[in-house]
């Protein structure tokens, strides 16, 4: 009579094992799931930021305190800011170590600051520790841009921190062009938040540091068109102009020729030697005139393919540009991927182009180019493939034909899957506000 009742126990024993192990099973595919969803979510990206900028915290300690600083350009721009703390103005005589001074005022006046807290530039650490603090900034900023967007999922932010060429333009060389590029990020994070004249503002102290963010110009005179309308977008241009004019007042003044032609010398040439891209080009075609204004032409012509075939589109060139609109437009809001897209793709264009890219030029795009990947219908394998040569590209020292013939290829595959496998056909005008009075 026992049996049945140790039967019943066991199968009673049986079932409970069983029904616990499916509750942990899908407690452990609730955790699995969650982890997913937060990896993957595109409309807020926060959560992994968090994560990766911890992560960079000590990452930025370790390649301050185990890696050695390299000096390369900060030593001339100390000796060139070092001519301006006593007293010279005449820009053509701002010189250093490698060369004189070739970007606008901003420049001088962020390096005097520098020059300032490093102790006349002596105390090299220091320097490092504000440039990671820079680095950070950048950082931080960019993550909130991309959660901005809506549209990239958040383990792809993990591209943004890995790159071992882009944490030495920062802590270890203290290259300008990081400073440029904070400037420009937080005026393009203005700007997608609809706080257009401070992200004109930003936008023209970028440009007063280092002039590649001038590749950016023809997206934005574009957005503010579509924005504003021709009138309403010419006080934000004014708005720059006035920026560029007050930060070189004091050498407008002693000497405007001699400022224009070095702050805004467009027809200088890099030395082969240093070229990251163009390499398989023979030193004397590199060099040319000819080369150089091919490469312009492309340039031009690759944006307004841009700008008639994909940018505006949607509501076709003129409707979209506003053109005949004069009077009482008022301001229409655009949609944040739509300018993301528009102002890196026009930046990149200018990047694959350029007549000359060196090392520290990188941080000039890099940060952009998982954005771009994930507005393309690529394999997320091809994305995460092209990631990682364009690093191996740049990381390569000195560059080679191979390397730089891939660098080109990488980037040709993302302006032209961006052109041909991307779309922007939603309606990226979010809103209408009232026409202004």
């Amino acid at each position: 009579m026992s049996t049945p009742k140790k039967k019943s126990s066991l199968s009673s024993s049986t079932s409970s094992s069983s029904s616990g192990s499916s509750s942990q099973n899908k407690q452990g595919g609730g955790i699995i799931s969650k982890i997913i969803s937060v990896v993957t979510n595109q409309n807020n990206v926060l959560p992994i930021a968090l994560i990766l900028f911890l992560g960079e915290i000590a990452l930025n300690y370790l390649i301050v305190t185990k890696r050695a600083y390299t000096n390369i350009d900060w030593e001339a721009y100390m000796e060139q800011i070092d001519l301006f703390v006593n007293g010279e103005r005449n820009y053509m005589k701002l010189e250093g170590g490698t060369g004189p001074v070739v970007y606008p005022a901003g420049y001088i006046y962020v390096y005097t600051a520098l020059y300032w807290l490093t102790n006349l530039g002596q105390d090299i650490r220091v320097a490092q520790w504000i440039f990671v603090a820079l680095y950070l900034t950048l950082t931080l900023v960019v993550f909130f841009i991309y959660n901005r967007s809506k549209s990239v999922p958040a383990y792809a932010l993990t591209f943004l921190c890995i790159s071992i060429r882009v944490h030495s333009i920062f802590s270890l060389r203290l290259f300008n062009d990081g400073i440029a590029m904070l400037l420009f990020y937080v005026a393009l994070l203005l700007i997608i938040n609809y706080r257009w004249s401070f992200g004109c503002l930003f936008f023209s102290l970028a440009v007063s540091i280092k002039m590649n963010v001038l590749l950016y110009a023809p997206a934005l005179l574009l957005l503010l068109v579509q924005t504003f309308g021709f009138l309403g977008a010419i006080p934000k241009l004014v708005l720059c102009a006035v920026v560029q004019v007050v930060l070189a007042a004091p050498f407008l003044l002693y000497n405007p020729e001699s400022y224009l032609n070095r702050a805004f010398e467009f027809s200088r040439q890099f030395l082969f030697k240093w070229t990251v891209n163009w390499r398989f080009i023979p030193e004397d075609i590199f060099l040319s005139k000819p080369f150089a204004l091919g490469l312009l032409t492309i340039h031009l012509l690759l944006l307004v393919i841009f700008l008639l075939f994909k940018w505006t589109r949607p509501e076709g060139l003129f409707k979209s540009i506003r053109f005949g609109e004069w009077r009482n437009v008022g301001e229409r809001k655009l949609n944040v991927r739509y300018m993301l897209l528009v102002m890196f793709t026009s930046n990149l264009i200018g990047v694959t182009f350029a007549r000359s890219l060196h090392y520290q030029f990188y941080v000039w795009y890099y940060h952009t180019i998982p954005f771009l990947l994930w507005q393309t219908r690529l394999p997320v394998v091809v994305r995460v493939a092209i990631i990682g040569a364009i690093e191996y590209c740049w990381y390569k020292y000195p560059s080679t034909n191979l390397s730089s013939g891939l660098l080109l290829v990488c980037n040709l595959v993302i302006i032209f899957s961006l052109l041909f496998l991307s779309s922007i056909n939603e309606k990226f005008v979010v809103d209408q506000k009232k026409k202004q009075k």
